[in-house]
């Protein structure tokens, strides 16, 4: 696109810190958002997908200013600011991080989110109509019939009666709530709009309408928006763009169909695996993600998902099938964190048998192997000699050194290097070490010949 972005997202960062001891200092920080970047072209919807916990909600209450951003910049170009270029410091005139409070409520004139909740997002004593209105007075309309007006003339376009303005927010539906909110956020003709899970609440039938009627108030008003979703489903049916999220950081961005037909991340291939399959007659199964989910508190090094990828990459020096290289990092992982039960695999191994009988270590060790869905034999004999070594001192309690084995021979190049962005085509983009790993080979193929 050559056209202006409405909205610019660079490197934006929320932590929110953590606070300890007599003194209440801080000791860390809870990485919410670290470090999204995305445009937003006028009238587009860019999709922002991701489990939850991810960090989706927090980057739009960002970008909104609904919180204090802790870096990074939000630059909105509309509302008659399209064309400012940066200060000779190097600042955007147009960053909303640096907007004071008049230029905040400006901003807010032209920018304005849908909530997951519309219940919570209304206040029960006041009347839907003043809660809509309420926008129009803040922003200096004080003809109180003009507002009405107005208000009556968009709750008829969203769907609702123009006497439903009398009406409070326990009268109404779930599905009529949020067309009532939507009716709030189009009110003073914003450029572009938050939708924050708008129809994850809302049953089949009602969340339809609800996307078909934004769909349609879209093209109706010229709207640009970033839609937040987990349900891959419903962003194929609303989303221009796509950006996956995974803890904190975007890790996949394309057009809807080209992601879709051709994801180039893990995490997109296991969020796309778990769409249903409408057809009874064709089975699909999705792709299970095992492993140690991460907390933004602590977040792994590397690529943040390689603690559960499925096509986590094997060193060089190990040649075994990928299941089992996924096991194996599992099992490490559990041993280095102190979370295996020697006494409970103890009396798995046992079973039946009377609890005076000493179990074997070679009992126990394959009672592990079990557990952990490690094979009796891995493929590659030095891994197995290493594994069988690791298992030979956890079974006779010795976890530190087996810890040491298992760390020292089994490191995945994933949790080495943090991926760069490698671009598939115009617009499509990963960071993945799966693909650059395929660049290197590819321009080492090109130097032979």
């Amino acid at each position: 696109m050559t056209e202006e972005p409405l909205l610019t997202v660079r490197d934006l960062k929320k932590h929110y810190p953590l606070k300890a001891g007599l003194l209440n200092r801080q000791v860390g920080a809870a990485r919410a958002v670290d470090g999204i970047s995305f445009d937003i072209y006028p009238g587009e919807t860019l999709g922002l997908v991701g489990e939850s916990g991810c960090g989706k909600s927090t980057a739009a209450t960002s970008i909104m200013r609904l919180e204090e951003p802790t870096e990074g910049e939000v630059i909105f170009n509309g509302g008659g600011r399209a064309g400012a270029t940066r200060n000779a410091d190097g600042s955007h005139p147009n960053d909303i991080t640096g907007f004071n409070r008049k230029e905040l409520k400006k901003f807010r004139r032209h920018a304005q989110m849908i909530f997951q909740d519309p219940a919570s997002s209304f206040n029960p004593r006041m009347t839907v109509g003043s809660a809509v209105a309420e926008m129009l007075l803040v922003h200096g309309m004080t003809d109180k019939e003009r507002r009405r007006t107005i208000v009556q003339n968009l709750l008829e376009r969203v769907g609702l009666s123009a006497e439903d303005y009398d009406r409070y927010p326990h009268e109404f539906s779930g599905g009529q709530k949020q067309r009532v909110a939507l009716a709030r956020a189009l009110v003073l003709n914003p450029d572009f709009i938050v939708a924050d899970e708008p129809v994850s609440a809302l049953d089949v039938s009602i969340k339809a309408e609800v996307l078909s009627l934004m769909n349609e108030l879209q093209e109706e008003f010229g709207l640009a928006m970033l839609f937040i979703s987990h349900d891959m489903s419903t962003i194929a049916k609303v989303c221009d763009r796509v950006a996956v999220m995974y803890l904190g950081e975007i890790v996949e961005i394309g057009e809807t169909e080209t992601l879709f037909e051709n994801p180039q991340h893990p995490y997109t291939e296991a969020l796309l695996s778990a769409i249903p399959t409408p057809d009874p007659r064709t089975r699909s199964e999705g792709i299970e993600l095992k492993g140690t989910v991460p907390s933004p508190t602590n977040p792994p090094s590397g690529c943040r998902f390689h603690t559960r990828c499925h096509r986590v990459i094997q060193p060089s020096s190990v040649d075994i099938e990928q299941e089992d290289w996924r096991a194996l990092l599992n099992f490490r992982d559990r041993v280095q964190m102190g979370a295996i039960d020697l006494e409970s695999i103890r009396e798995n191994a046992l079973g039946a048998v009377d609890s005076e009988t000493t179990v074997e270590a070679s009992e126990l060790k394959t009672q592990i192997r079990t557990e952990f869905d490690l094979p009796e034999q891995l493929a590659d004999t030095d891994a197995d000699t290493t594994l069988d070594e690791a298992l030979d001192v956890l079974a006779n309690d010795n976890v530190e050194d087996a810890v040491e084995l298992l760390t020292t021979k089994f490191v995945t190049p994933c949790e080495e290097t943090k991926p760069q962005y490698t671009e598939h085509s115009t617009d499509h983009r990963s960071a993945c070490l799966l693909h650059e790993d395929a660049d290197a080979s590819v321009e080492l193929v090109a130097d032979d010949d």
